[in-house]
Parts: C-alpha cells; sequence; structure tokens
C-alpha cells in the first residue's frame, strides 16, 4: 500500500497505520514543558510521528511519497536436539521460548558442519541464528581436559559492533557460567588482557584489520586457539564489498591456511542483510561452498517509509543555478522536532562533517526550545578517540540520549533497540544499506518511521521520484574481486611471512598467483628456496598493506595551542578533508586547518567559528593502459579495461552552512597522486554528434554533463558509494581519438564497479538520460548535471546537448552491453593489463600501490552532484566530494593533451 505525491493537508491519512505501537522508548526529562507534545505510545506511532513532522509550515510538499509496509506474522521451529540443553535453557531464560524458522534451519546446517550464511531482514534475529551452534560447541569444549576443546573467532566490521555483541554474549551465557568465555580484542585492549585472551578465551571477538595486523602475524602464540577452532563467526557480512571485501576475502584465505596448519577446518557462519545471490558472494568472500538461508520467518512492525525532498531557495548557485535547501539542515531540522516530540531516534549522514555538523544545529535549535534539551543529542561517527566513542555507546544504550546523527559506524548492527524513527540524510550509495539503516528502527516488532531526505544530486533527486527503484527493486549483487593484483599480492608477502608458501598453497589463493609470484620475487620481497617462497624483509609483511584501503600513516589531528591529539584522518583522505584552510568539525567544535605537513603526517587546527563548511576541488587526467572489451554501439563503442588516473587537489570551496551558498574559493598547492585502476568508456563519432546537433561549441559541455550524471546515477546499478568511482570525460582523447566520457574505480587495480557498469550499460545511461531529461531546471543545477567538486568550476556545460547526445548514444545500443561476453570473475586470472609489472612492485614496507585506495566507506563532505562539460583548455577536472584520497602522493607529471573534465572518487 503506497501514498503517492500526497497534497498538503492530505497525511492525516497516515495517522491510523499503526497497529504496534511502541511502549519503550525512554522518557523525556523530567523538568520538560507542559506545553510539549505528549508522548505516550499511541502519539509515537509512525503515521502520526510524520503526520506532526509534516505539519509545519510548507512541510506537507516536501514528501513526495509515503510507502507503508505493513506488518507480517512470524513462523516458530525448535532447535535441533543436538544443541545442548543447558543452552536451549539459556536462550528461553533470555525470552525466547522458540526460534524462528531461519534460526533453527541455519543452526542445522552449522552442526552439520556446512558453512552457512543467513541473509534476511534487520533485527530477524541473525545473531541467535549463529550464536546458538557456537555456544552449543563452546560448552562441549569446556568438558575438554584444557577447557578448551572448541573455540570460535567472530568478526565485526566495527569495533562498535563486536563490542556490542560481546555484551550480548555475556549476558545470553551467564547461566552456562564459566563454560564460555568471551573478550574483545582489538586495538582499544589494553595490552595486560590480551595474553589472557590468548590463552583463556574461547569465544574472540575482533575485526578484520586486527586479524589481518595482529592475530595472524603472531599465529604461533595464538596456536592453542587456532588448532581448537571451530567456527568463525563473520557478522554483517554484505559490508565486504569492493577493496575492503576484496582485502577480507584475502585475510580469511590466510586464516584457513593457518587453520590448516594446526589440524584446524571451522565452519564459517555469515550474517548478512538482505541481498541478492548471498551464497555467491559468501564464496567469494570465503572461498568456499557456502549454503544459503534467506527465507526470513521473523515478525516485522510497520514500516512507513517517506521521501523527503527538500525546498528549492531563493538563493542562486554557480552560473545562477537554482539551489535547494540542503539535506544537513533538513535532516537537523527533523532530528530537533523528532527529539522535541520524544521520539528516539538516529539521523544517518554520509560524512563525518555531516554528522558533527547536524548535531550542532540539531543542538542550537533545541536550546531555543528546552536547556535541557541540547545535552540529548549528540554526534557519533568513526575517528573519536575509544574513550569519547566507548562513552556514546554507553549513553545511547542507558537512553541517556534521545537523538543522535550517526556515520555508518553506527548502522552496522550495534543494537540500538527502541528507537522509534530513523532519517536518512541522502541515499547510502545502495539499497542494502538504505533497508539497513531504516531497520535500525523499530525492532522488537514495534512501528517504526523511517524518512530519506534527498541531497542535492541526480540520483537522490531521481529516487525521491521514482519510489519504484527503491521499493520495486531487489538488493543489489554483492561485488568484490579477491583476485585483484593490487590485493593479493600484499596478502602473498604476509602469507609467505607467517608460514612460507608452498605449491599447494596457491590454490587456495586463486590463479592470479602464478603471475604475481615472479614479479614479488623480482622486487625482492620473496626468494623461493626449494620447493617454498620466503618473506626476506626485516619488516612486517602485515604492514604492506591497510584493509580499509586507506594507505599510507594516518594524519593526525592536533590543537596547535594545546597540542592535545584531537583524532585521526585516514592518509587517502587528507588532501581534501583536512588540507590548509579545511573546516574540520570534532565533537561539535569548529576548527580551522592551519597546516597540513604530509611528510609527519600532522594536521594542525586551531578553535574557530566560521560560518562555512569547505568541499576539496581537483583535477583528473586519464590515459588507456589497455583495452579488454570492446562493444559496438552503433558507430561509437562501449569499452572496459585498465587505465592510469593522475589526480590532483587544487582548490576549494567556503559554502555557507545552512544554505549551500559558495562563498568563495581558495588554491591549493598539493602534489599529484596516481591510481593504475579500471575504467569503462564510451565514445561517440562524428556522425553521431550530427545526429544528435552536438556542434564544438557545445561538445565539451554535453560529454561532461553526461559524464557527472552518469556517474551520479551508478550507485543505483553497481554496489558502490559515488565516492568510490570518478570520471573524466574528452572532446579528443589522445588514445581513443575520438569524444569519450569514461567512468572509473577509485581503487587501485579496480573494484568491479566499472564493470559492473559495462554489463548495465544500457540501463544505467538509460536513467541518466532521464535524471537530466525531467530536472524541472534550465540550464542544469546539482539536482542533474552541476557537482560542488567540479575542478573546472562547473564550466562549461550544456543540459539538452547531454540529454541530445544521450538519446543517439540509446539509440545504437545492443540489448546486451557486454555482448555476452563473459568478463572475469573472482576467480580468473586479471587481464594481462590488470596486474603490476615488476617495476611498480613494492618497495620495502609498501606494497603495490597500497597508498592509493580510498578509504572503505568512507563519506564524503557536503553534497556531490554530478555534472558539468569541458571547453579546450589545460586538463582540469571536477569530481564528487571526497571521502578519501586515491593514490600515493607521487606519480607521473599530468600528460598534456586536449581538454578534459573528470569527477574523481
Amino acid at each position: 500500500m503506497a501514498f503517492n505525491h500526497l497534497p498538503a493537508g492530505v497525511h492525516d491519512a497516515l495517522a491510523p497505520l499503526s497497529v504496534t505501537p511502541v511502549t519503550h522508548s525512554v522518557p523525556m526529562a523530567k523538568n520538560h514543558r507542559s506545553d510539549r507534545t505528549p508522548t505516550d505510545a499511541a502519539s509515537r506511532s509512525p503515521g502520526t510521528v510524520l503526520h506532526r513532522l509534516a505539519s509545519g509550515p510548507n512541510r506537507s510538499a516536501r514528501i513526495t511519497h509515503t510507502e507503508h509496509l505493513p506488518p507480517r506474522e512470524g513462523r516458530h521451529a525448535v532447535w535441533p536436539d543436538r544443541i545442548r540443553a543447558e543452552v536451549v535453557a539459556a536462550v528461553q531464560a533470555a525470552g525466547i521460548d522458540h526460534p524462528w524458522a531461519h534460526q533453527a534451519l541455519a543452526a542445522e546446517h552449522a552442526l552439520d558442519g556446512d558453512s552457512v550464511i543467513v541473509s534476511t531482514g534487520t533485527a530477524s534475529g541473525k545473531s541467535l541464528a549463529y550464536l546458538v551452534p557456537v555456544l552449543s560447541a563452546l560448552l562441549d569444549g569446556s568438558e575438554a581436559p584444557n577447557g578448551r576443546g572448541s573455540t570460535a573467532l567472530y568478526l565485526a566490521p566495527t569495533k562498535a559492533l563486536a563490542a556490542d555483541q560481546c555484551r550480548s554474549v555475556k549476558e545470553l551465557s551467564q547461566p552456562l557460567g564459566t563454560a564460555v568465555r568471551p573478550a574483545v580484542y582489538d586495538g582499544d585492549t589494553p595490552f595486560e588482557e590480551r595474553e589472557w585472551i590468548r590463552q583463556y578465551a574461547n569465544y574472540v571477538l575482533t575485526n578484520p584489520d586486527m586479524l589481518h595486523r595482529g592475530i595472524l602475524p603472531s599465529h604461533a602464540r595464538w596456536s592453542s586457539f587456532l588448532k581448537s577452532l571451530k567456527y568463525v563467526v563473520i557478522d554483517e557480512c554484505h559490508t565486504y564489498r569492493g577493496v575492503f571485501g576484496s582485502h577480507v576475502a584475502q585475510v580469511l584465505r590466510r586464516l584457513r591456511r593457518l587453520c590448516a596448519r594446526y589440524g584446524a577446518s571451522p565452519v564459517f557462519l555469515l550474517a548478512s542483510a538482505t541481498a541478492a545471490e548471498p551464497s555467491v558472494a559468501a564464496r567469494r568472500l570465503t572461498g568456499l561452498p557456502v549454503v544459503e538461508v534467506a527465507d526470513d520467518a521473523s515478525p516485522r512492525g510497520e514500516l512507513v517509509f517517506a521521501l523527503w525532498e527538500p525546498p528549492l531557495t531563493e538563493l542562486h548557485g554557480e552560473k545562477g543555478a537554482p539551489v535547494r535547501r540542503t539535506a544537513t539542515a533538513e535532516t537537523a531540522d527533523l532530528l530537533t522536532d523528532l527529539t522535541v516530540q520524544g521520539v528516539r531516534s538516529v539521523a544517518f549522514v554520509r560524512s563525518r562533517r555531516g554528522a558533527e555538523l547536524i548535531s550542532v544545529i540539531a543542538q542550537e535549535h533545541l536550546a531555543e526550545i528546552d536547556r535541557s534539551l541540547p545535552g540529548r543529542v549528540a554526534a557519533y561517527r568513526g575517528g573519536y578517540l575509544p574513550e569519547e566513542r566507548r562513552a556514546l555507546e554507553r549513553a545511547l544504550h542507558s537512553g541517556e540520549l534521545l537523538g543522535l546523527a550517526a556515520t555508518t559506524a553506527l548502522e552496522l548492527g550495534v543494537d540500538i533497540s527502541g528507537l522509534d524513527a530513523v532519517v536518512i540524510a541522502g541515499y547510502p550509495g545502495t539499497r542494502a544499506s538504505l533497508w539497513q539503516q531504516a531497520g535500525r528502527a523499530g525492532r522488537s516488532g514495534q512501528g517504526a518511521l523511517a524518512v530519506l531526505v534527498a541531497r542535492d544530486d541526480p540520483l537522490d533527486t531521481f529516487l525521491v521520484h521514482h519510489p519504484e527503484a527503491l521499493f520495486e527493486q531487489p538488493v543489489e549483487s554483492t561485488v568484490l574481486d579477491p583476485d585483484n593484483p593490487y590485493v593479493l599480492a600484499p596478502h602473498l608477502c604476509a602469507a609467505a611471512a607467517e608460514v612460507p608458501l608452498t605449491e599447494e598453497d596457491l590454490e587456495l589463493f586463486g590463479p592470479a598467483c602464478a603471475e604475481l609470484l615472479p614479479q614479488l620475487e623480482a622486487a625482492k620481497l620473496l626468494r623461493r628456496r626449494t620447493r617454498a617462497w620466503h618473506w626476506t624483509r626485516r619488516e612486517r609483511a602485515a604492514d604492506l598493506t591497510d584493509i580499509r584501503g586507506a594507505g599510507g600513516t594516518p594524519v593526525q589531528v592536533v590543537e596547535a595551542g594545546t597540542g592535545r591529539l584531537l583524532g585521526t584522518v585516514d592518509a587517502g583522505a587528507a588532501h581534501s578533508t583536512v588540507h590548509e584552510g579545511a573546516v574540520h568539525l570534532h565533537q561539535g567544535r569548529t576548527y580551522l586547518v592551519r597546516s597540513l605537513d604530509l611528510k609527519d603526517s600532522v594536521a594542525l587546527v586551531e578553535q574557530a567559528e566560521p560560518p562555512y563548511s569547505t568541499v576539496a576541488r581537483d583535477t583528473t587526467s586519464i590515459s588507456v593502459l589497455e583495452t579488454d572489451i570492446e562493444v559496438p554501439w552503433g558507430a561509437g563503442r562501449l569499452c572496459y579495461g585498465s587505465v592510469e588516473v593522475t589526480n590532483q587537489v587544487v582548490s576549494f570551496l567556503r559554502r555557507r552552512v545552512i544554505t549551500g551558498e559558495v562563498l568563495g574559493e581558495s588554491k591549493l598547492d598539493l602534489p599529484p597522486r596516481t591510481l593504475r585502476t579500471r575504467a569503462v568508456w564510451w565514445t561517440v563519432t562524428e556522425d553521431q554528434l550530427d545526429e544528435a546537433r552536438i556542434n564544438p561549441e557545445i561538445l565539451g559541455g554535453a560529454l561532461h554533463a553526461a559524464e557527472h550524471a552518469s556517474i551520479g546515477m551508478l550507485p543505483l546499478f553497481a554496489t558502490c558509494d559515488r565516492w568510490d568511482i570518478g570520471g573524466v570525460s574528452v572532446p579528443l582523447h589522445p588514445d581513443t581519438l575520438l569524444p569519450t566520457v569514461f567512468v572509473y574505480d577509485g581503487h587501485p587495480g579496480g573494484a568491479g564497479f566499472a564493470e559492473r557498469a559495462f554489463h548495465t550499460a544500457r540501463d544505467w545511461l538509460a536513467a541518466t538520460r532521464e535524471a537530466i531529461a525531467a530536472c524541472e531546471c534550465d540550464a542544469g543545477c546539482p539536482s542533474c548535471i552541476q557537482s560542488p567538486k567540479c575542478g573546472n568550476g562547473n564550466e562549461p556545460l550544456h543540459k539538452r546537448g547531454a540529454v541530445r547526445l544521450l538519446t543517439t548514444l540509446l539509440r545504437d545500443a545492443p540489448r546486451e552491453p557486454g555482448g555476452r561476453q563473459e568478463t572475469p570473475d573472482a576467480g580468473q586470472v586479471p587481464p594481462a593489463g590488470h596486474a603490476p609489472d615488476a617495476r611498480q612492485a613494492p618497495e620495502a614496507g609498501h606494497a603495490p600501490a597500497t597508498g592509493q585506495a580510498a578509504e572503505a566507506g568512507r563519506a564524503p563532505g557536503a553534497g556531490h552532484a554530478p555534472g558539468a562539460e569541458r571547453t579546450p583548455g589545460p586538463e582540469r577536472a571536477s569530481g564528487p566530494e571526497r571521502a578519501s584520497g586515491l593514490e600515493r602522493a607521487s606519480g607521473p607529471e599530468e600528460r598534456p593533451g586536449p581538454a578534459r573534465v573528470s569527477e574523481s572518487p
């Protein structure tokens, strides 16, 4: 049931929709004002809450669509009889009399020794599905002579999730006494506790980073744990995609190799949000056959999901384009209103800076209403110091906090049950993430409200006016490529340092090993002696790569006046986020960056109160290294292959916080960085240009506008975030000798996104054309073809030319853009141009181009909207706001050549 494009005053129809009212939201402060909205359960039904949000001046017109997902009944089953009776009793003592059918089925597979993935909705009890067989095995193992006959390893993508799960395990296993000994082992674990964990804990909760850097390199100290390893739990495994997922896949292969050395063959239990082909993704991740459990038998409370488009303002942006109110400001207002209503809420925002801004703005609004309320709203993001993070988690669990502005650090499964509403500031990049975030509210079967606030960019604008793209389409497939040579090479070195590599090991790591090992030998990183390859350096091989793809030493953010360490920023993101003059937010306080020392990895900041935020702009050039696949599109061509990208942050914009108005631009002098990656590109001929009525004066503008819009729309078709990809448009490219548009992966060696774009090119570019054509502006705006990060200042732009060009291109597009040719999957050898050559082999302490990767999961600063064209002149570029940088800070000079523009991740 859906209500679409409701006119003003009709939203009261939503009031009766809730059938499962919230019953345990945190009460308001005792000194609340008597005229505040009542906080009884009925008043917090999702329909009622949305009605109140929409009742403000001109608010109802901002809701473009409201989707109502009705409640669903649950289906019970019984636990397998092989589960220990004590474990069943402990689960019943926790108030769970019977499992859902999918929980019992997953436990059955685990007991049979089958690796299994549970891919069901948020709050469907995935944790219990893997915990019950794990606890039963640990209980069996406690009866061994050493008390640790069975062990289990739990991997979470974030520290917060591991800590949260440890609390849950301790509570659930309390009736089992000391038979179950859970412990968190991560970078925050005190050193005095680590030896006890290695010797006595039988359920260790950690993250892939600690497994990569701490546990596997020191496997001899973990020998008693590894030889008894029965289960490996991989929670929130849908987050392991792109380059990060490819790294984790290789870490898991190293783990399996060491377990086999100690005589263990653990069963892998994976938990995932709803995803397409979960068993295929799980097999790629683990390298093992995995059984799929995807029939969700849990009950679900009703969900009211509103699509919200901020209004146009009276301001004008670049080239006189209309400007919408920012999603940040709109979300801060909604979080304020929800807090005043006493509605427990979380606002998810894509960037760390955005989380801080929303928190600050909401606190300022709340202070004007009630002095007791600002302290009940906070920001939660990565980059906080451990003690700050733990304090926020405690406040959230205790109910002290009523509203939270959070990055995806909180999205990933932290148990925040009891929330009534979720506000999502900007489409999070994938439908899987959207539903994961929306599912944070309404746990325990209660009703919930979710609101997606559109950012001023093509994809968000398209989605709020095409709700069927969200509510009638399946979630995306997970994309990862463990055979990426830039990923595989450092892990082969790390594996050889753990135990010398043999011929028998190569099958585990994939066929690409045969091509990489001679290069690693030539670089004097590995040496073959008799039948095995050995690590030759004194340095730790595990330090060759950062599996998050950040690369390099994190930049420390230090307060200049006091020398106090405020936090860290990933090396790849430093150029765009803590450059000189950048606004940096930390714990609600605003700082200006005084200087950035790349050599010592230190950014000095001083507290300030500027009325603006900053957004970096960059330039990009690109060259074709090798074309792997080429398909005719009429007279034009659609291609996929390897490219080299040179990128440089050149300036930054100062934008007014609330309105997004551009106040000025300042130049920067930062070194260029290079990246070898994978790209999809398309060319057009003179005949096609004539057919589209594209003359030389508007050619650059039409290409650039199409490029920016296509970058903005790609996340709808590939499991990527828009900052994972970049693009370049060139009226005459020296390698193709034709007008060309490139879209490339923002990670060394590629991440699979450009490949996905190649195979969905017809639908992808058709959606791009529709997004541009449907926009109501005259000559281009941030909702269609403008980009706030355009290094060329959004010059030139030609909206109508882009529409005509895409129309002509699509007219000749084949139904199967890839010509049904199969592209290399994770199990195939990368093409020759895809692998690093001996010249690029890492030096001491440096893996092949590992410093180039953009940080996985990192959000950008301000809004990113594709759009802009290019005229002849020096090579310049534009790009979506960077969440992180790309490559190492040394690379080839920018190639001279024809004009080109780009967006870079």
